[in-house]
């Protein structure tokens, strides 16, 4: 399934019967820092389809920084089902003797991913608070703070495409004096995998 068909879907709204197809193939996940289940289903390039879900059956680790972060590509999201809060914060450079965090540049590879500080440290706010639900479709440029919130306990998955942006960083608010370090993310065992399936599949109506 390439990036190309899954933007093509969402746009023709066939979204739900495109993810459904794309989940009876061989995928993998892990669980993300940012609180739910990432299965990757395509990466070419700079472009990437991932499918994200939140479930208290499948919870995801914790974040080490914080759920305020950026991206560096540019995001398109489609919510099959659930609700998704996309919460964008006003973040504004502050010296470290008046900042509540400081940014963290977040570095992903195969093995998980190596967290740095940096020089920066700001303040932030809670800015727009956009609420999406099944079948809505929202976009994200690079470089945009914000977070991605589910109701608690709630049931959401979306369909997540992703482009990259030259000379943009994946950053994330953290303490201001926290050390570097690296996460590792953890796969979903066979039945994990399974789960997710059904969950994804039971919402969406399939067998």
């Amino acid at each position: 399934m390439s990036y190309r068909s899954a933007h093509e879907g969402l746009t023709a709204a066939r979204a739900r019967a495109w993810v459904s197809t794309a989940l009876r193939g061989d995928f993998h996940g892990v669980h993300h820092p940012l609180g739910f289940v990432c299965l990757p289903l395509e990466r070419a390039g700079g472009d990437g389809v991932c499918l994200h879900l939140w479930s208290r059956r499948l919870p995801g680790t914790g974040s080490t920084t914080s759920q305020i972060h950026c991206h560096s590509w540019d995001l398109v999201s489609h919510v099959l089902y659930g609700q998704v809060r996309n919460v964008h914060a006003v973040v504004t450079d502050a010296p470290a003797a008046e900042a509540t965090h400081r940014v963290f540049e977040v570095v992903s590879g195969d093995d998980g991913d190596r967290i740095s500080p940096t020089p920066r440290t700001v303040r932030h706010s809670t800015g727009l608070v956009e609420v999406f639900g099944a079948g809505d479709t929202y976009t994200l440029p690079a470089d945009s703070f914000h977070s991605s919130v589910v109701p608690e306990g709630g049931e959401a998955a979306t369909i997540a495409l992703g482009t990259g942006r030259s000379g943009s960083r994946d950053l994330s608010l953290g303490p201001l004096g926290a050390p570097g370090h690296h996460v590792a993310r953890r796969p979903l065992d066979d039945g994990e995998r399974a789960l997710a399936l059904q969950l994804v599949l039971t919402h969406l109506g399939g067998p």
